[in-house]
């Protein structure tokens, strides 16, 4: 028989105590319970900095479906690719150090490579610019794989160009880093991590995936299968511990890694520059991320973000360091746009965030790429999948009608589509006063 759990109507809150409610409390709490019940997502936790302090902490919705768990700040979820800024601040604590070279090349840490990987740097693999790609769809994420079989697999996976010819998004270079760190150091990344940043930084409940552990307050984890929840899949151990993002995290953890972010702990000022500053191609032309981190601007404001996906759950944070806001969210189901929630929440905190959006774009040499990164707010998500709006002439009215694609990674602001568009499609944002040559559109379904 086949069984799934609905999403309950309404959509409960828990708040911690001691964060006094505010005015703008109310709108973000709209918006968020519109996001949750158009995307279907059981539960999210949020968090709000301003100025140094936190303004919002709270969940919504519920951490566990089958026991009616709510959300509350202190319930943990799986950081996925938000892990990332976690590895690349431990790279820099070795660096600091001078146990490792942001130039050196990475045979210099784990031996011999394959000619393809001659040159690939530690900066290369920070920056996914080092031609390394990402798991290939017969990857067995169900097996058990010790470091030294993970690395000897990844050597054996062509590079997609040279290194520092290109930016593309890589897994596998942050999954090598993981290893590499255990070489310098002598310890399990997540060991690292745990003495060196967690601890210190009081980071109560930061800690390596272990399913097997009782963690209290932990989320489940889900996804959308033919518009009906299901329980997340399942992965094997080691492939819940390596360095491309298996942390789990909590709001209140993340409020504190924001605190030592933005007061600059644990690494020098220099450390924390090179993080943020857009890496470099052999070209010469900046490409929008640093060590872990997307770059961007949102009305000539500084935006230094990161979102995350793995096993059923979805994270974001968001850093506005001009405007003094951040904006943390996790939720609990693959089918969510992350980056929507909380660049959706800073516009309301901040009106100055909320991003002049162009209503229409034209995609013109689609067919000659892979893939092709639009603005995050473009995706759209209903029971059936992702899609975008198109625009259809349709007799003498132009009509958006929608139109079914496959995603991939968030960054820098984007998404990935790898297919569902083709060239000279015109895509629009839902929400915007859509005009096409001059004529209002109107929304077909």
């Amino acid at each position: 028989m086949n069984r799934s759990i609905a999403i309950p109507t309404l959509i409960l809150l828990v708040v911690i105590s001691g964060f006094a409610q505010n005015s703008l409390e109310p709108n973000v709490d709209i918006f968020i319970k519109g996001e949750m019940d158009r995307q279907k997502i059981p539960g999210v936790s949020l968090a709000v900095v301003k100025d140094g302090k936190p303004l919002i902490v709270k969940g919504y919705g519920f951490a566990n479906l089958e026991h009616q768990v709510r959300v509350k700040p202190e319930t943990i979820f799986q950081s996925g690719s938000v892990g990332k800024q976690f590895t690349a601040f431990a790279v820099m604590l070795l660096v600091e150090e001078g146990k490792i070279g942001l130039d050196e090349k990475i045979a210099k840490y784990v031996g011999d490579v394959p000619a393809a990987w001659s040159n690939i740097t530690i900066r290369h693999l920070l920056t996914h610019t080092g031609g390394m790609t990402d798991y290939p769809d017969s990857f067995d994420f169900r097996r058990d794989f010790t470091e030294d079989e993970l690395l000897k697999w990844a050597k054996e996976i062509p590079v997609a160009f040279p290194p520092g010819e290109k930016w593309q998004y890589s897994n596998l270079g942050f999954v090598t880093l993981g290893i590499i760190i255990h070489k310098v150091s002598g310890k399990f990344y997540g060991d690292l991590l745990q003495e060196r940043v967690f601890n210190p930084l009081g980071m109560a409940t930061a800690r390596i995936i272990n399913e097997a552990d009782i963690i209290p307050n932990r989320a489940a984890g889900y996804r959308l299968d033919k518009g009906k929840l299901k329980n997340q899949n399942w992965v094997s151990p080691s492939m819940n511990t390596t360095a491309d993002g298996s942390l789990y995290l909590t709001v209140l953890d993340m409020i504190k890694w924001d605190d030592a972010l933005t007061n600059r702990k644990l690494l020098s000022s220099g450390s924390y520059e090179q993080m943020w500053t857009p890496v470099k191609l052999n070209n010469g032309k900046a490409q929008h991320y640093g060590f872990g981190w997307a770059l961007r601007e949102v009305n000539g404001k500084r935006v230094i973000e990161h979102g995350g996906a793995w096993q059923g759950f979805k994270s974001f944070i968001a850093r506005y360091p001009d405007n003094k806001v951040t904006v943390i969210a996790f939720a609990n189901s693959s089918n969510t746009n992350p980056a929507r929630l909380a660049n959706g929440v800073a516009g309301i905190i901040d009106p100055l965030l909320k991003p002049n959006q162009t209503a229409i774009m034209k995609i013109l040499d689609y067919q000659s790429k892979a893939t092709i990164a639009v603005p995050v707010n473009v995706v759209q998500s209903d029971e059936k999948g992702k899609y975008v709006y198109v625009v259809k002439k349709e007799g003498e009215k132009e009509v958006a009608r929608k139109k079914p694609v496959d995603v991939g990674e968030v960054y820098n602001g984007t998404i990935e589509i790898k297919n569902g568009l083709s060239g000279g499609d015109v895509i629009i944002t839902e929400g915007y006063q859509l005009v096409y040559d001059g004529q209002a559109v109107t929304t077909g379904k």
